[in-house]
């Protein structure tokens, strides 16, 4: 019987797939991770015989190259894209045989990239299944714009012929197994929904229910901003990159940390903003784990710049550690783990304020304070509280002059973001509250 398991990356938004077909087995998009595979493998007898990537990804870095290296896998990459390490080079059309009852059959989808593959899953055991990477998705497509704005229009419109040769070829029972989608900012658009069809996509998806100038315009219309990490990743995994060093790093006391801040490195607690509120090292960023931590570091941090990270166990540093380098950031500077005691020395913890958007209401009516909004741009149009001052958290470094003068209390959607903000805005000396409320337009606009 055929097994198509998904491994999820939540933080990320995507899926890789292990797909086993008696004794052997093949994967589709691998993370940097690949010792989740391993494991998943081993725990269902199976040997991996063959690693497909369906596209150059932007978004994280591939483990397909270790995972071939590490279990002789045969490593399929389109033909077309410059790569500077070998591979099993495939192209539309072509036909893998990788069960005993199974086969890949590659499909040319480009529109997330120019040389983007699907490969669909025939065998006579069940019904067929296409593994979409970043082209057809669930209720939506992966989005055009990563390769530059001069090539979005083309893109944008192979797309749409993508998704539609799909449709047109592939019976309406076909599973669509995309690799983005959950969350990524690879995808178009955000969808709920978790699994799909063909046949369901025909019904829903606009890129199959409108013409392809509707999609084209509301599409590109739609596109939001996406995270400048994302500029590194191809080139990383063009050049092939290695599995990750994921050992303990170098542990550091509290007067290295003081040397970290002062040499002006990244020291990042990962704890929850509430924690970070109660007490933290002067001049640290709060980036906690309990949100989408690779995400919203890669996309705020100076490429290279090094970084150290607090957290309260071992278990946190190595969960930070193993999300970091799937986006390339491989190895901390140094760890430490405990709490601000361990880590101010003789300095006392500094703490923040936090309130709730009813406390900002009452505040306001008293006297005046900034009211700093860190969302992205599209969200701030939908709507914002009035009088506000918005600088979408990704341009905040660099937009640090533009905050006015006077206590800021900073705020987003669920209070992640917002501590984000304050930690970096108090690290360069403002008086700063965190709103850690979820915001809702009728609260805040009362």
């Amino acid at each position: 019987m055929i097994e198509i398991i998904p491994v999820e990356t939540p933080s990320l938004g995507d899926r890789s797939y292990l797909v086993a077909d008696g004794e052997v087995a093949f994967v589709v998009d691998p993370q940097r991770d690949i010792d989740r595979l391993l494991r998943l493998a081993e725990r269902r007898g199976v040997e991996i015989r063959h690693v497909f990537e369906t596209h150059v990804h932007n978004d994280y870095v591939t483990g397909g190259p270790a995972l071939a290296s590490a279990t002789g896998a045969d490593y399929h990459v389109n033909a077309a894209d410059p790569v500077a390490f070998d591979r099993s080079p495939v192209e539309d059309g072509d036909v893998v045989e990788v069960g005993p009852r199974t086969r890949l059959r590659a499909v040319a989808t480009p529109g997330h990239t120019f040389t983007h593959l699907s490969y669909v899953l025939e065998s006579p055991d069940r019904p067929p299944a296409v593994f979409t990477g970043g082209s057809l998705l669930l209720g939506t497509t992966g989005r055009p714009d990563l390769l530059g704005p001069e090539h979005t229009g083309t893109l944008v419109r192979a797309q749409y012929a993508s998704a539609h040769r799909l449709a047109r070829e592939l019976p309406a029972e076909t599973d669509v197994l995309p690799t983005h989608g959950f969350g990524s900012f690879c995808s178009a658009t955000q969808s709920e929904v978790t699994e799909s069809t063909i046949g369901r996509e025909r019904r829903v998806n606009p890129v199959l229910t409108r013409s392809e100038d509707e999609y084209v315009e509301s599409l590109l219309a739609g596109l939001d901003v996406y995270p400048a990490y994302y500029a590194h990743m191809a080139p990383l995994n063009q050049a092939g990159p290695d599995a990750p060093d994921l050992s303990a790093p170098r542990r550091a006391d509290a007067a290295e940390l003081h040397r970290r801040l002062r040499a002006g490195e990244w020291v990042v607690d990962l704890r929850s903003r509430t924690a970070f509120a109660a007490g933290h090292l002067a001049g640290t960023l709060n980036f906690g784990l309990d949100g989408n931590l690779a995400v919203y570091l890669g996309w705020l941090i100076p490429w290279g710049t090094p970084v150290t990270l607090l957290g309260e166990t071992p278990g946190d540093i190595a969960r930070a550690q193993r999300e970091l380098a799937r986006i390339g950031i491989d190895r901390p500077a140094a760890v430490a783990t405990g709490g601000p005691a361990e880590w101010t020395g003789d300095d006392k913890p500094a703490s923040m304020p936090t309130a709730t958007f009813a406390d900002l209401a009452a505040v306001r009516r008293h006297r005046p304070i900034v009211v700093l909004d860190v969302r992205r741009d599209v969200e701030w149009r939908e709507s914002h509280v009035p009088g506000a001052v918005h600088i979408p958290l990704h341009e905040l470094p660099a937009r640090l002059d533009e905050v006015p003068g006077g206590e800021v209390w900073t705020h987003c959607a669920t209070g992640y973001r917002a501590s984000i903000a304050a930690s970096i805005l108090a690290a360069a000396g403002r008086d700063v509250v965190a709103v850690l409320d979820e915001y809702d337009s009728r609260a805040a606009a009362a």
